[in-house]
C-alpha cells in the first residue's frame, strides 16, 4: 500500500507540475522547504524528552495549537513539543507565534520522506489538527512506536462523500489512530462510519473557542489601536480573512456611508498576503486617503511616531498573524472568504470580543459554529455586497441592535469554553501509558 500510494502521489504531482511551476514563478510559492518536504531531512532532535509532534497545515490550524500548546506546557512542562506545518504563509506564522518551539515543514507523504522525518523527530505522540489524514505519515508514526491523535477532528459533508468512496482505503488509516477527539457527535458518528475504532473516537467540543481572546484590553490590540489611532468614539468595520471580491464590498459598504457617520472607520486584512497588493491598487483607485500597517510599523521603526494619520480612515493590514489582535478593535466584524468558494473562515474570534458579527452564505467549513450562532441569534448572514452594505447601516443606526448583537456572540463563545482541557486530558495517557493499542 505504502509503495501504491508512493505513485499515486508522483503521478499527481507530475499532472500538476505546470501549475506548480507557475506558482512558483509568479507567486514565489513551493519554493521553500524542499529537503524537509520531499526526503523527510527535518531538524533532528538530540534531546531525550519526550516528544509531541504536532501537524497544523496552515494559518488557521495553526493558531488552534495556541491553547493546545499552553494547557499541555502548563501540565507537562518537561516535555518537548515541536510543529509542523504545509504552507509559507504558516511557516512564516508559525516561527512568529511559536519561537520556543522548533518549526519545519512537514514532509509530504511518502512513504520515504515520512520514516526519515520521523527517525529524526523521534516522537512519543503524532498529533494532527482537524482532517489532517495522511496514510504514509501516520503508517510511520506507528512504526516507530509513536502513537497517533487527530485532534479538532471535523468531517464536513463533502469530506465525508468523498471518502466514502475509498473507504477501503481511509478505514485503514483511520484505524492506525489511536484518538479521534471530534468536535460534535456529528462528526465522530462519521468517523465511526469511515471505519474508525469506535473505542478511540470521543466527542471533546471545538478548541476553536478556546484559543478565543475576550479581552478587547489585552496587550496586542491596545498596541494595535493605539498605532491606528483610532479615537474612543470611532466605529471600527473591519473586514477580515478576506478573498476577492470581499474587499470591494466592504469599500463600497464604507463609501455608501463615510459621509452620514464620519467616525466610522474601515480595515481590510485580506487572507493571503499575495493578494496585499491587489487591494492596495483597489484602494488607490478609490480615490481615498488610505495607508498600510506596514507603513505604521516602519514610522515607529524609524524613530517617527508609530502611528496612522488622522486624516485617513481606511487601514490595510499587510501582515500575518495580526488578525486576532485586529478583531478586537472591531465593533461591526465581516467574517470573509464567504462570498467565494473558500468554505469560510473563522467567526469565532471577533464573536468572543462581543462584536456585531456578519459573514456571506459559503461557510461550509464552519457549518457546525455557523449553525449554533445563528441559533443563538449570535450572527448575520449577508448574501452580497448590498446586503453587507445594510447590515453595516443598521449596526450605525441602531447601537442597541449591533451591541445586543455582539453580547449575544459574547456569551455564546463564554458558553463553549474547556475543549483544549478535555482534549489534553485524552492525549496525557496515550503518552504516559507507553502501550500502543493495535
Amino acid at each position: 500500500m505504502p509503495y501504491l500510494l508512493n505513485l499515486i502521489y508522483v503521478l499527481l504531482i507530475l499532472l500538476s507540475l505546470p501549475w506548480l511551476l507557475w506558482q512558483a514563478i509568479r507567486k514565489g510559492k513551493y519554493r521553500e522547504g524542499f529537503a524537509a518536504k520531499f526526503l523527510g531531512i527535518v531538524p533532528r532532535r538530540t534531546s531525550h524528552q519526550t516528544c509531541i509532534w504536532l501537524h497544523a497545515v496552515s494559518v488557521g490550524e495553526l493558531n488552534l495549537l495556541a491553547p493546545l500548546l499552553q494547557v499541555l506546557t502548563r501540565r507537562r512542562p518537561e516535555w518537548e513539543c515541536v510543529i509542523s506545518t504545509t504552507t509559507a504563509t504558516g511557516m512564516a506564522l508559525a516561527k512568529k507565534k511559536y519561537p520556543g518551539h522548533t518549526v519545519f515543514y512537514c514532509p509530504l507523504d511518502f512513504s520515504w520522506a515520512a520514516r526519515t522525518a520521523m527517525r529524526r523527530i523521534q516522537p512519543q505522540l503524532l498529533v494532527l489538527a482537524e482532517t489532517e489524514l495522511w496514510p504514509n505519515l501516520i503508517r510511520a508514526a506507528g512504526e516507530s512506536g509513536a502513537r497517533v491523535a487527530l485532534v479538532n477532528g471535523r468531517l464536513g459533508e463533502r469530506s465525508f462523500h468523498g471518502y466514502r468512496r475509498i473507504r477501503p482505503l481511509i478505514s485503514r488509516v483511520l484505524r492506525h489512530i489511536d484518538l479521534i477527539a471530534a468536535q460534535d457527535n456529528t462528526y465522530a458518528e462519521r468517523f465511526r462510519s469511515l471505519g474508525a475504532r469506535p473505542e478511540t473516537v470521543v466527542v471533546t467540543g471545538s478548541m476553536k473557542y478556546d484559543g478565543a481572546q475576550t479581552d478587547r484590553n489585552n496587550p496586542a490590540t491596545q498596541r494595535l489601536r493605539r498605532l491606528a489611532r483610532f479615537a474612543d468614539d470611532d466605529v471600527v468595520f473591519l473586514a477580515g480573512s478576506t478573498q476577492a471580491p470581499e474587499e470591494e464590498a466592504a469599500l463600497a459598504a464604507f463609501c455608501a456611508l463615510k459621509d452620514t457617520w464620519p467616525k466610522l472607520r474601515l480595515v481590510l486584512v485580506p487572507r493571503h498576503p499575495d493578494r496585499f497588493e491587489s487591494v492596495a491598487r483597489l484602494l488607490d483607485d478609490s480615490g481615498l486617503p488610505w495607508q498600510r500597517r506596514t507603513t505604521l510599523e516602519e514610522k515607529g521603526l524609524n524613530g517617527g511616531a508609530p502611528e496612522a494619520s488622522s486624516a485617513s480612515r481606511i487601514l490595510l493590514v499587510d501582515t500575518v498573524g495580526e488578525l486576532g489582535g485586529w478583531w478586537g478593535t472591531a465593533h461591526i466584524a465581516f467574517v470573509g472568504g464567504s462570498f467565494g468558494n473558500r468554505g469560510g473562515q473563522n467567526m469565532i474570534e471577533p464573536a468572543a470580543y462581543g462584536a456585531a458579527v456578519c459573514f456571506g452564505p459559503n461557510t461550509w467549513n464552519f457549518r457546525d459554529i455557523v449553525a449554533t450562532m445563528l441559533d443563538h441569534r449570535a450572527a448575520i448572514v449577508v448574501r452580497n455586497s448590498e446586503e453587507l452594505t445594510g447590515f453595516v447601516r443598521r449596526c450605525l443606526a441602531e447601537p442597541e441592535f449591533a451591541a445586543a448583537l455582539g453580547e449575544r456572540a459574547r456569551a455564546l463563545v463564554a458558553s463553549q469554553l474547556g475543549a483544549t482541557d478535555r482534549t489534553v486530558d485524552r492525549l496525557l495517557p496515550l503518552v504516559e501509558s507507553g502501550i500502543r493499542c493495535q
